[in-house]
């Protein structure tokens, strides 16, 4: 053989066991990424141990309008079989208002810690929560969990970064604002000539698919659709369904509920307190039907669910509904016990007392380190949340854990409310006192004909059967828990409160509806000394106000009459033609597929 055939078989030779080398390391790689995809779906799979946790928030419910409470006005009858099953919080406090309150339940700090504390985001004002403060959605986000919120934000949307996607929500289906109509997602801005603005998107995509339809409805289909198609398997679910029931909607037409539901509650005389009935019997089956969509999935067993409402109602003033916190003294937007507790009730099977009502005062920030608590994820200590990790006490039912609570310092408005223990102080108060009263009532004469079968009413819920099957049976006491979840305050009024003049001091133990006024006992006491120089402490470190004033530039006119991020459109020169959407990205929700796909190009793999 010549040497010029040699060389020529050798190379040959020499580029066919290379070509052989390159297909066996393809091979050794491609065995490696697929070993270490397995190994991703399997760390996946092992998520599944971790709760599925549901949280369904009410705006602007009152405290006495579930009738676990013990009010035959109108009936809850779902949302009564949940409580009934689970453990009924009957010291759940939030801030008084809509963004102070989800900005607590978000961050696990006080309003003042995130300049939060003053009134709310009104659509047209240029500010958010603060972006370097960590969202509970991120936490659950970052530790494996599939984050969905559906309906409400109100947490900022002047700024794309401000909204829910961008915040640490892998999904959003709702509105961005305070509120919208019930039927076309819109809101007119009192006061302001700006158009009428739609706000209603599918993540960052405006979204009219639903125009016309009942907004309870849209957002109770959207999360059984969820439920349903979610992958329980590789991810576990953090579900925040943020209803608008039963805020009210535009001024224009306030009160609305399907005409079906409304004629339910024909014998209740006054209009909006009708409407009111109807609009809470919707979100009633709301819950119904989403306890119906985890039994189906077989998810109950592993979930965490939660009922409560951002803050009291608004029985009078701005957005009034005729709600009722009977008998707490006060109501939204008021220091006073009308305004910050809230009916609440809370089921896991790793509940050791089910069927209980839990007295141990809790805040709506101590449910971050709480649920965290619950899903194994422990928080680093920069956050720096003020909220307590009471999942143990809650787990084994015990009410001995004492803690303050700081309700709001806000020197805006020069009011204060704290609590310590059984004692509270308030000093000053808002809108000039307008709110200072006893505003709620119980209805005599006007019941609900399902109330004289109440317990039967109770236990034909889909979601009494759903839970008694997963309890395996475990027997309630409907009226004896009924009566426990019921506030009783003093016969005749003690030393009357006037915040504008002097601090109010009071035992919320003995008296909640804050009859009786013992600061001039108690001024000088070392327990109250103690108190006011810890709430001059919090005054001295508190954030200020993120409040921004009104900028027109918001006016939907300029955005095909949608509200939208426009600090982002001025700034991209958009104003008149922008649409406030955003590009579409392609998002895969397989992690292993995403790592193969990585690896894979780096690796040459993928041609």
């Amino acid at each position: 053989m010549s040497c010029h055939k040699r060389l020529s078989t050798e190379t040959n030779n020499n580029k066919n066991n290379s070509n052989n080398n390159r297909v066996n390391n393809k091979k050794a790689w491609l065995i490696l990424l697929l070993s270490t995809a397995l190994a991703v779906a399997n760390g996946q799979a092992e998520a599944n141990g971790k709760p599925h946790i549901i949280i369904i928030m009410a705006d602007d419910m009152g405290f006495d309008d579930v009738s676990f409470r013990g009010s035959n006005h109108f009936l809850t009858p779902n949302i009564d079989a949940l409580a009934y099953s689970g453990v009924i919080l009957n010291n759940l406090y939030t801030p008084a208002m809509c963004t102070p309150s989800r900005a607590a339940l978000l961050t696990g700090k006080y309003p003042i810690n995130t300049g939060m504390q003053h009134y709310v985001i009104v659509n047209d004002q240029p500010w958010g929560l603060p972006l370097n403060e960590t969202t509970m959605a991120q936490i659950f986000k970052q530790n494996g969990y599939y984050t969905s919120l559906l309906g409400k934000w109100h947490l900022g949307m002047s700024r794309r970064n401000f909204t829910p996607t961008e915040r640490g929500f892998d999904h959003h289906f709702g509105y961005l604002g305070a509120y919208v109509d019930y039927y076309d997602q819109t809101l007119m801005q009192n006061g302001k000539n700006y158009s009428r603005g739609h706000d209603f998107r599918s993540n960052l995509q405006v979204s009219h698919e639903h125009v016309g339809e009942y907004l309870t409805d849209v957002l109770t289909e959207a999360a059984v659709q969820l439920i349903d198609q979610h992958n329980a398997t590789a991810k576990p679910l953090f579900l925040l369904l943020s209803h608008l029931a039963p805020h009210a909607a535009n001024d224009d037409q306030p009160m609305q509920a399907p005409a079906e539901e409304l004629a339910q509650f024909a014998y209740i005389k006054d209009e909006t307190r009708r409407y009111y009935a109807a609009m809470v019997s919707r979100l009633d089956k709301s819950v119904g039907r989403v306890i119906d969509a985890l039994a189906r999935r077989q998810l109950l067993q592993q979930s965490i669910v939660l009922f409560l409402s951002d803050n009291g109602g608004p029985t009078e003033g701005m957005h009034a509904t005729k709600a009722s916190n009977y008998p707490l003294r006060g109501q939204k937007n008021s220091p006073w016990e009308g305004g910050i507790r809230s009916s609440a009730a809370i089921w896991s099977t790793e509940f050791e007392k089910l069927g209980s009502v839990w007295r141990q005062p809790f805040y709506i920030g101590d449910l971050l380190p709480t649920l965290a608590e619950a899903a194994g994820i422990s928080l680093p200590p920069t956050l720096k949340v003020d909220g307590l990790n009471l999942w143990s006490a809650l787990k084994y039912g015990y009410e001995s854990v004492e803690r303050e609570i700081l309700h709001n310092i806000d020197e805006t408005d020069a009011y204060f409310a704290y609590t310590k223990g059984k004692w509270k102080v308030v000093n000053g108060t808002t809108v000039e006192g307008a709110y200072d009263g006893w505003l709620g009532s119980r209805h005599a004469t006007e019941i609900d004909p399902r109330a004289a079968s109440y317990e039967q009413v109770i236990r034909n819920t889909s979601v009494w059967q759903h839970l008694q099957e997963v309890n395996r049976g475990a027997e309630r006491n409907i009226t004896a828990l009924r009566q426990q979840a019921q506030l009783g305050c003093s016969e005749l009024p003690g030393t009357p409160c006037l915040p504008l003049k002097a601090p109010c001091l009071f035992d919320i133990d003995v008296d909640p509806c804050e009859l009786n006024n013992l600061y001039e006992d108690h001024r000088n006491a070392s327990f109250f000394l103690d108190m006011w120089d810890r709430i001059e402490q919090f005054a001295k470190q508190a954030h200020p106000p993120a409040n921004k004033p009104a900028d027109p530039k918001c006016d939907p006119r300029y955005y095909k009459n949608e509200w939208t991020w426009w600090e982002d459109e001025q700034q991209a020169g958009d104003v008149g033609v922008g649409t406030g959407t955003a590009s579409k990205c392609l998002c895969v929700n397989n992690l292993p597929f995403i790592l193969f796909i990585f690896l894979a190009t780096l690796t040459g793999l993928w041609l």
